[in-house]
């Protein structure tokens, strides 16, 4: 055990809950995170040449998306659940499980992007497109895409390595002995999620219940949940601790995803950073969608069947769906659904009894969730 986690679990517990977070749980830690991302990258750097085991074009590749930037909303969240269970500062340990969870979300993103076939991703090409244009050089156009689409792969595959080689490096065996089983957990769900969101995509079955359910494992599990539940059990947070943090997170993480699908049909790809076309495109099973196609007259049902999902959607055509989605109330709906699982949230927060600045920026962490437009 470090020293640092041990003075923890000899802390008495009145004296952590009075420890004051104050402006760390923003700049600074996204600040630690950073450095201990660029750290690790700044290592493997120094460890590649001929005789590396790690292309170093997908190394830097996969820099490059890190330091993009990105919310970093899980490292911020497993800071906070250490701190809701009364850890004390800001261990290296927590550093590194929370760079480890932001490294894990990039396994997803690039895989995300891949599967869904987007264009851009922060503003810029995403990482299978990046690698389409840097090694397909020369090469058929069809040829140059494959290529990219199985670097991107392996970008993926690195990241998760990467991710697991933070884990394991921060946490002497007994700590990684109790975060392990959640990690597996976390993975497994957005596994889940993942699969759900692809499979259901193009079909009318299962409705809300099922988008809902895609909500639940691709956001709210992995994103809001698990983050939370790792950084308290790192503080040695009892079971009733994470079950009350769970009533605050799935909510919360539903909700986030209820308004990334509104972005994903009516964003600005100008502040989004990825197109709004896409989720129509795809037919993504959305809460959205599921909403529209129950509530839409013959007419726009005949809007959605011909032009949701449709490979060749145009503008046009998305000014034809976005009307149908508002026309049958299927957007106010949404936000409605969104406001309702903040306020569940929040009521469940109040339940929780968190040291004060914990709970203050959970609460606003929720607010920016939901409200956010990009």
């Amino acid at each position: 055990m470090s020293d640092v986690l041990a003075h923890h679990r000899s802390t008495p517990a009145s004296s952590r809950q009075n420890c004051s977070p104050g402006e760390e749980e923003g700049a600074e830690v996204k600040a630690r995170i950073e450095a201990a991302l660029a750290s690790f990258l700044d290592t493997k750097e120094r460890a590649g040449g001929a005789g590396s085991a790690v292309p170093e074009q997908l190394a830097a590749v996969l820099r490059e998306f890190i330091e993009l930037g990105g919310k970093r909303v899980r490292p911020l969240l497993c800071v906070l659940g250490w701190r809701a269970a009364g850890g004390v500062g800001l261990p290296r340990a927590v550093v590194g499980v929370a760079a480890a969870l932001e490294m894990f979300h990039a396994v997803a993103l690039i895989h995300d992007d891949l599967m869904d076939g987007s264009a851009t991703r922060r503003g810029r090409p995403a990482v299978h497109r990046q690698l389409a244009q840097s090694l397909g050089a020369g090469l058929p156009p069809e040829r140059a895409e494959r290529l990219g689409e199985s670097a991107a792969i392996l970008a993926g595959d690195l990241a998760l390595t990467w991710s697991d080689e933070l884990l394991h490096t921060a946490l002497t065996p007994d700590r990684l002995a109790d975060v392990l089983p959640l990690f597996g957990a976390m993975r497994a769900e957005a596994v889940h999620g993942q699969y759900l969101d692809i499979t259901a995509a193009g079909r009318r079955e299962g409705g809300v219940p099922l988008a809902l359910r895609i909500a639940r494992y691709k956001t709210a599990t992995y994103t809001v949940e698990r983050p939370l539940h790792i950084g308290a059990t790192l503080a040695g947070g009892p079971a009733e601790l994470l079950e009350g943090l769970s009533a605050y997170a799935v909510p919360t993480g539903e909700a986030f995803q209820l308004r990334d699908d509104l972005l994903g049909a009516f964003g600005d790809p100008g502040r989004t950073g990825k197109s709004a076309w896409e989720d129509l495109r795809d037919g993504k099973h959305t809460v959205l969608v599921a909403l529209a196609r129950e509530r839409a007259t013959p007419e726009q049902a005949h809007v959605l069947e011909t032009l949701l999902g449709a490979p060749a959607l145009d503008e046009d055509g998305v000014r034809r769906l976005r009307r149908v989605l508002v026309d049958c109330g299927a957007r106010a709906e949404v936000e409605h659904l969104i406001a309702e699982r903040r306020a569940r949230a929040l009521q469940a927060l109040h339940a929780l009894a968190l040291p004060g600045p914990v709970a203050e920026e959970l609460a606003r962490l929720t607010h920016r969730a939901t409200a956010r437009r990009h």
